[in-house]
């Protein structure tokens, strides 16, 4: 019997080849290893704004990865926050605040490049309030359980965010990704953050039921190396011990 790791990856690994095999995917390729960019990720992007709390949101959190590159610009046309983490959270999380870049520059400030030039890294004090996550997926189901690329930072991302209060068990999470990235169910572990929506080039489905999000960072799953490699982890874990 596989463990789940050994399920999700072999989950994984059949969305990647068919993705690959039925030309699905898009630069960057191959999309193995990857959040994978699809064909009609703009598509999925627009159909994100016809949820009327989009609108009224003010800050956002959207993952780094292409097929979310879209979403992105989208946000900041509309003159909303942005909260970025880094590849990797190895330079925690930046802030672009899109009454500060050109609207010509638009464009280029939703590329990871040009986050790091018209965002500004902010320390985990000075995170504001988060109303809506936005986050990549390699397969979701229906239930809103979802799997990444395996390496497990949108869970780290959300996590810290939820200890420092930044968001609830109410901050609607959504994913957008290719139809045929919707499977029948998939394995999950007590750190997998769920989605409340999950977007599609056909179709928005919003999930009725979910199991409840965690908490926060499950620190008996915190190496130190990872600590070493992502300082925001070292900053959250100072900041439990000077409030307790």
């Amino acid at each position: 019997m596989k463990s789940t790791k050994e399920e999700k990856n072999r989950i994984r690994e059949k969305i990647w080849r068919i993705m690959e095999e039925k030309n699905i995917a898009r630069f960057p390729r191959p999309v193995y290893g990857r959040i994978p960019n699809f064909v009609g990720a703009e598509i999925a992007a627009n159909r994100l704004m016809a949820l009327e709390f989009i609108h009224r949101a003010e800050v956002f959190k959207v993952n780094p990865d292409s097929p979310q590159r879209p979403i992105r610009e989208l946000i900041l046309r509309l003159g909303k926050k942005l909260i970025m983490p880094t590849p990797r959270l190895r330079r925690g999380f930046l802030v672009i605040d899109p009454s500060r870049v050109p609207r010509n520059h638009i464009s280029r400030a939703a590329t990871i490049r040009g986050a790091f030039i018209y965002g500004h890294p902010v320390n985990l004090k000075n995170i504001p309030k988060i109303d809506v996550i936005i986050i990549g997926s390699v397969a979701v189901a229906k239930d809103g359980s979802r799997i990444g690329k395996g390496g497990g930072y949108s869970e780290l991302e959300y996590g810290i965010l939820r200890e420092i209060g930044a968001i609830n068990e109410d901050t609607p999470v959504i994913t957008t990704i290719h139809e045929i990235q919707l499977v029948d169910r998939l394995p999950q572990e007590d750190h997998d953050v769920p989605v409340d929506y999950i977007i599609t080039n056909r179709r928005i489905i919003e999930v009725r039921s979910r199991r409840k999000k965690p908490k926060g960072i499950i620190w008996s799953k915190i190496t130190g190396e990872m600590l070493n490699k992502m300082p925001i982890l070292r900053e959250l874990k100072e900041m439990r011990v000077d409030s307790s």
